[in-house]
């Protein structure tokens, strides 16, 4: 999408701090971005761009922070500043501190609106906060939230002050791996696959304004590439609907080709003439402008969106089922990208930064990324809608650790083994679950990049497979599902996926009913001297090599491989282990500091084109 610029309000709501005031905490290897990181204009992009308004306020930078034991009162002191939006464990926080189940973190700052404000609703945004969090204005409790990935807002109007300063107060309970929440791969006892977890506020925060009469409040935009057109609802906050009408235009290279007036809450389709559809090869967006009016005609509320025009669907290719795009068949091939930083850990160090990784991605000649059991921020999608990048987008794994023996923090963890049957689970957990699991969905259904949902991993809390895999097909029926990639397989779902780390990639089955692919693959070691988490532990890969040459010889036996199936028995994925070292794995095709890419770009991608040849 060529952006459509926005009228930005951003107030300076705290005074400024010098480099000295804040440092990164700790003395881990760190990225560019983060070593020049400047916490005065940390995250300031506009962080939702799929329904954009104009005016916002981005309440990221210092806020005071304190950690207490869960059983103390809110606090009257603080003891430090932590860097918004950087979990508290990262450097980038400028804290570094873990997060114990037993503990609570607090967060205060305070905040002034612009004048132009007053005769407005003011909605407060929290893109993601890691785990259980409560909000307080100016003393009141505003409301609470459960769930690391997902966005969250109120409504705090009722609980400003009428002029000055504003007080904000969060407080933050994070379980980590003791407790059952999706939390993918964080584990207080980091070892192996297992990382640094993360709690507190990791994506931005920031307050809008909105119209005290009605607003818009979500927005669902389905293509139709068969039929030519795009179906479109915008849904309202609380007001009736029948009091308002919606104008949709839709704009392409700057040209408004369709522009129309419908109800409000209701789902209409509009013809798009001739469409250009998304595609790696050709990521066209569509312009969206959306306008809410009242009966006489009056705005009251605009937002700008984008939309691609995609399918994504199983075909017949020699007798298998296969992978389509826009009705034919691609080969998908992408990273397994776990999406964490040394510095920030969930959290890139900047927008440019996360930008880094998928353009590098996309010039190193894959068309697609499996990003691993964790939700990113809406811009990382956006990113990949722009440039073009197929994401398959995992639910974060549900990991149950117990103590060991002696009490201790424990890393045994309930998984399903290929041979056993799916295990019962308490209705608490499931309902937890499949409300994020939806919530992940309905958060990202317009990024037209999305084309598989995957929601388990390995048998890692994995639980009524079938059932899911259905109810994830009905609440999405665009986009096809992997229920479970690798191990412990079900028959059911659109994709048959295994896990191979061998020097001799497994052969998958083929199916007559679902594609067959390679969902891990690779994980070829590289330690690089200086760019490691942890000199001083085990740095491994499945296999692990001491020269670039040797990685690249290796590399190319691996794909080799994945090529010969592709042309012999038709398999339609793959996806090599990984984009980046990720703490003691050393087996990314960058290192965790992405200051060495481990391959010649151009190398990969000549390599890589020859499985998009038809």
């Amino acid at each position: 999408m060529k952006n459509q610029l926005i009228t930005t309000i951003f107030m300076i709501v705290a005074p400024l701090v010098s480099a000295q005031e804040w440092q990164p905490a700790g003395d881990r290897i760190m990225t560019e971005w983060g070593e020049n990181l400047d916490p005065n204009a940390v995250w300031q992009e506009y962080p939702r761009p799929q329904l954009q308004r104009d005016d916002w306020l981005n309440l990221n930078g210092l806020w005071d922070y304190i950690i207490l034991p869960k059983r103390e009162p809110k606090p009257e002191k603080f003891m430090g500043q932590i860097l918004v939006p950087f979990c508290v464990e990262s450097a980038l926080s400028g804290v570094g501190k873990e997060l114990l189940p037993t503990d609570r973190l607090w967060y205060k700052r305070e905040f002034t609106l612009p004048d132009s404000w007053k005769s407005k609703r003011v909605v407060i945004n929290f893109e993601a906060v890691d785990w259980s969090s409560a909000i307080w204005i100016n003393g009141a409790l505003v409301g609470s939230h459960q769930g690391g990935y997902d966005r969250f807002s109120f409504d705090i109007t009722p609980y400003l002050e009428e002029e000055g300063a504003q007080q904000i107060i969060v407080s933050v309970d994070d379980p980590s791996s003791l407790g059952e929440q999706p939390r993918g791969k964080q584990q207080l006892n980091q070892h192996g696959i297992w990382y640094t977890p993360v709690s507190g506020i990791w994506q931005t925060v920031w307050l809008e304004a909105v119209s005290p009469t009605a607003y818009i409040k979500e927005v669902k935009i389905t293509p139709d590439v068969d039929q030519g057109e795009v179906s479109i609802a915008a849904m309202l906050n609380e007001a009736n609907p029948s009091d308002f009408t919606i104008m949709v235009s839709i704009v392409s290279e700057g040209v408004e080709i369709f522009n129309h007036t419908m109800s409000a809450e209701t789902e209409m389709g509009f013809q798009v003439s001739n469409p250009r559809l998304w595609s790696p090869a050709d990521p066209f967006l569509y312009d969206l402008s959306i306008v809410l009016l009242t009966q006489e005609g009056k705005e009251i509320d605009r937002v700008n969106s984008y939309f691609g025009m995609r399918k994504i669907s199983l075909g017949d290719v020699k007798g298998a089922k296969a992978l389509f795009l826009n009705n034919k068949p691609l080969f998908h091939y992408g990273t397994l990208d776990q999406g964490w930083w040394p510095d920030g850990l969930h959290t890139p160090p900047s927008d440019d930064a996360m930008k880094y990784d998928l353009e590098i991605t996309k010039k190193m000649g894959f068309n697609m990324i499996r990003k691993h059991i964790k939700v990113e921020p809406d811009r990382w999608y956006y990113h990949c809608d722009r440039l073009g990048i197929m994401v398959w987008q995992d639910m974060p794994s549900v990991m149950v650790v117990f103590p060991d023996e002696n009490g201790e923090r424990g890393s045994r963890r309930l998984f399903v083994g290929r041979d056993q049957p799916d295990p019962p689970r308490r209705s608490e957990e499931t309902a937890r679950f499949e409300w994020e699991l939806r919530r992940m969905m309905d958060l990202h259904y317009n990024a037209p990049s999305i084309v598989i949902w995957v929601p388990f991993n390995e048998g890692w809390g994995q639980y009524a497979t079938c059932r899911i895999n259905d109810m994830v097909k009905a609440y999405d029926p665009t986009r096809l599902v992997n229920p479970v990639s690798g191990w412990s397989l079900r028959s059911c779902g659109d994709i048959y996926d295994i896990h191979s780390y061998h020097t001799e990639v497994t052969i998958p089955p083929v199916s007559t009913d679902r594609a067959s692919v390679v969902g891990e693959y690779g994980g070829i070691g590289l330690p690089v001297k200086g760019h490691l988490w942890n000199p001083e532990m085990r740095n491994w890969g499945y296999q692990t090599y001491q020269t670039p040459e040797e990685l690249l010889q290796h590399y190319k036996h691996k794909f080799d491989q994945i090529v010969e199936m592709k042309k012999s028995i038709g398999v339609s994925a793959a996806v090599y282990t990984q984009t980046t070292d990720v703490e003691g794995e050393v087996n990314g095709l960058m290192t965790y500091d992405r200051k060495v890419i481990k391959m010649p770009v151009d190398t990969l991608n000549k390599m890589h084109s020859v499985l998009y040849e038809e």
